[in-house]
């Protein structure tokens, strides 16, 4: 787990490329949102179920945190990041710019409050 705002990225990049969704979703709040796509906000199964669906693909993930700004509990963290390689169906790259928001627990742990990986990409609508 994070034990730092500047860590939750890594520490998602190393849970995520393990392959383990139920790792990935212990990152998470209760409640916690996440944004697979613009305009499409999740919660509970069904947001662990869309990054389960990015895992997937079995490629691993590559972070570069750009920013990490911290106000008591709260971070905002500002992310690139890329899933490329060789898939069965051929050729992947997926990335993005995420802005992302996490939370110091109670046990002292970040996890993610709200998790955008499209950032500011504008949705189709």
């Amino acid at each position: 787990m994070a034990e730092r705002p500047e860590d939750v990225a890594p520490v998602f990049a190393d849970r995520f490329n393990s392959g383990d969704p139920a790792a990935v979703a212990e990152l998470y709040e209760e409640g916690a949102v996440f944004v697979p796509s613009p305009g499409t906000p999740l919660t509970g199964a069904d947001a662990h179920a869309a990054n389960a669906r990015f895992m997937a693909l079995g490629l691993p993930i590559k972070v570069a945190p750009r920013h990490v700004y911290t106000s008591g509990d709260l971070a905002l963290l500002i992310v690139d990041w890329v899933i490329e390689g060789e898939a069965a169906e051929g050729p992947v790259r997926v990335e993005g710019t995420a802005t992302d928001v996490a939370r110091r627990g109670p046990d002292g742990r970040w996890r993610y409050v709200l998790d955008n990986p499209s950032g500011t990409a504008a949705s189709g609508a």
